[in-house]
């Protein structure tokens, strides 16, 4: 939607909204008590669904803040507003690559065993610490509790997804035994070194040194098996190809594209190649992929995303985030290896 603001709108989450048609008066809603329409409902979904107390809930929601900068930052994600080669640069860096060696080093034991018992491999594992958080050193400084209230509250496009995240985590709070109105994340609510949105926290952390505790904030080793769990539950499949470069002629090409239909849309290697597809490996004409173009400045890549490609995108549902993530890993194994 915001993709289609223009000027200074587009990097404007209150403009961008009020484009779209969102209420003035919802956009200024005050606190989180009662006086707030979405609070009542909320509450009593808590009380019936969860057990909480009531009040207790209300405290809560009385203490997060109504942040604009986490609406400014939803409306403008640099997967949208920026091409391929602009956003490449912002991931993949020399001191990205180096950091992500060293914690493979530091972190090795533990990577290892991810592999073993998850399939997944070290450096797949250390480019999505990398990407979402470098590795520990970012993991976000919004209060968790003000991200999720915000856009649960006052995001329209998306306040029932981020209302049910901030029902799990009142209850991965309760369950943990932590202070929800003192953990951080980011702008969104993403959490810990692989940045878990709450409900992923629940499906898939674990407690990976065994010390009675799925730490992803502060444990590296639970980080690393958390995240290596995630991805073998989307199915990732150990040495397989994530992705593969085409050349294209023709007229007909552009019909093959699949990302205008949406992430899960595939179509069938045969059938690329019948539109002027060549892909730079082999790969059977039954195989269905993703087909997608990349603006890499001076020229366009043309790419095939395999079962792998997909499964990184159940982590951000982004291709361009996707690829970062891939090219990192294998820049952090090349690097390692030499």
């Amino acid at each position: 939607m915001f993709d289609r603001v223009s000027g200074w709108l587009r990097h404007n989450a209150l403009g961008a909204l009020l484009t779209a048609g969102f209420s003035p008066a919802l956009l200024a809603a005050g606190p989180y008590t009662a006086e707030h329409p979405a609070v009542d409902p909320f509450v009593e979904e808590m009380r019936s669904e969860y057990g909480f107390n009531s009040e207790h809930v209300r405290r809560l929601l009385a203490q997060a803040e109504r942040k604009d900068a986490i609406l400014e930052a939803i409306a403008r994600p640099a997967e949208r507003v920026r091409p391929w080669h602009e956003y490449r640069k912002i991931f993949i860096t020399d001191r990205r690559v180096k950091e992500g060696v060293a914690f493979w080093n530091q972190h090795a034991d533990a990577l290892a065993r991810a592999e073993e018992v998850y399939g997944v491999e070290p450096e797949v594992i250390l480019a999505i610490l990398g990407v979402e958080t470098f590795y520990g050193g970012n993991k976000g400084s919004h209060r968790v509790i003000d991200a999720l209230t915000t856009l649960g509250f006052d995001y329209p496009p998306r306040a029932d997804f981020f209302r049910r995240q901030l029902k799990s985590f009142l209850v991965l709070t309760r369950e943990q035994q932590v202070d929800p109105l003192e953990l951080t994340g980011s702008y969104a609510g993403a959490m810990g070194y692989p940045q878990f949105i709450p409900s992923s926290y629940q499906a898939f952390a674990v407690d990976f040194d065994d010390d009675g505790v799925a730490d992803i904030w502060n444990n590296p080793v639970d980080a690393i098996g958390s995240a290596a769990n995630y991805f073998a539950e989307h199915k990732w499949q150990h040495g397989a190809d994530v992705a593969i470069a085409a050349d294209v002629s023709g007229d007909d090409f552009a019909k093959g594209f699949t990302l205008d239909r949406g992430l899960e849309a595939k179509i069938s290697v045969g059938e690329l190649k019948r539109l002027g597809w060549t892909p730079q490996q082999e790969l059977d004409d039954a195989t269905e992929v993703m087909a997608f173009e990349f603006d890499a400045g001076e020229h366009k890549q043309y790419w095939l995303g395999l079962n792998n490609l997909h499964v990184i995108t159940r982590y951000n549902r982004s291709v361009m985030y996707a690829m970062v993530v891939h090219q990192l890993a294998d820049l952090i194994r090349e690097a390692r290896d030499q």
